[in-house]
């Protein structure tokens, strides 16, 4: 039982398997067991796993426990720093329940709970909603890149599931994010969007859908050399198309070129920051010209 928990077990199971409390606390003072938290203890040896420390702290706060926010993102491999401790637990919210050192519990109504190498926690969806208030743009950015390359969830689940769930805070904030990062113009629309940005940088009006050293691009200024290509959906880009990407801008940078690239999200809203990426970029190539 305690190897499939991780090396830990319980008080309660311990008694279920037949031991008294005598026999239990005979093992704690021998050095065969070790107390972790209240109530649970690893099993032989006092050194634990990130995942036998997890564990038992979802062991210790009841059967409807699961492992939640940094500790959940943590397990999952989405949170690039792993954090042991605390242990944050989601729990029902119903029932009195008293503090515990080294545990940081998390009271609610309702979670979706699943499985991850057999410890109870919140859905990758809910973990990352769960992080979104606390964390920045380019953390929830990484989190949802490395949930989908690690077959967790992708952009279009987790969109999916913020559908269907209440009002939670962050929510809103991480449907802005993952609008900004999938969001795609029509042609004729990215064209009303992004000219007037040019415009405002100082830049003439481009030519667009040009053919450039035998590649369409969608923004060019043969007089600078400027070429801006713009990217809509950038979650789920295959590594064909990244690769088709690099090796594009790579061409024209070596003839002379200079690329540059933004995503449709950019150009919706981020205009400001786009507009002074270019206004930076279009003094330095007339200087550069003189």
């Amino acid at each position: 039982m305690a190897r499939r928990q991780h090396g830990v077990i319980t008080w309660q199971q311990l008694l279920r398997l037949g031991f008294t409390p005598d026999a239990i606390r005979h093992r704690v003072a021998i050095g065969r067991l070790f107390r972790v938290f209240r109530g649970v203890y690893a099993l032989g040896r006092a050194e634990l796993t990130p995942e036998g420390w997890w564990m038992a702290g979802v062991l210790a706060c009841g059967e409807r426990a699961a492992l939640s926010h940094d500790s959940a993102a943590s397990h999952y491999g989405i949170l690039r720093t792993k954090l042991l401790r605390p242990v944050h637990v989601s729990v029902p919210a119903v029932g009195r329940r008293h503090e515990r050192t080294g545990l940081v519990l998390h009271r609610r109504r309702a979670v979706e709970i699943t499985r991850h190498r057999g410890i109870p926690i919140t859905t990758p969806e809910c973990t990352i909603v769960d992080l979104a208030p606390s964390r920045s743009r380019d953390e929830l950015e990484g989190m949802i890149n490395d949930a989908d390359i690690r077959g967790l969830t992708d952009p279009e689940r987790l969109r999916a599931a913020l559908d269907e769930m209440p009002a939670v805070t962050g929510k809103q904030r991480l449907r802005r994010i993952l609008d900004m990062r999938t969001f795609r113009f029509t042609r004729s629309r990215l064209e009303r969007a992004f000219i007037p940005i040019a415009l405002r940088a100082g830049l003439p009006r481009p030519l667009t859908a040009q053919v450039v050293e035998g590649y369409e691009v969608d923004f060019y200024w043969p007089e600078l050399k400027l070429v801006v290509e713009t990217d809509g959906l950038t979650y789920h880009r295959t590594p064909q198309q990244q690769a088709a990407d690099l090796e594009r801008d790579q061409r024209l940078a070596a003839v002379g070129f200079v690329p540059l690239r933004f995503s449709h999200g950019q150009i919706r809203w981020e205009p400001e920051r786009v507009e002074a990426v270019l206004a930076d970029v279009a003094r330095r190539l007339r200087a550069a010209a003189y």
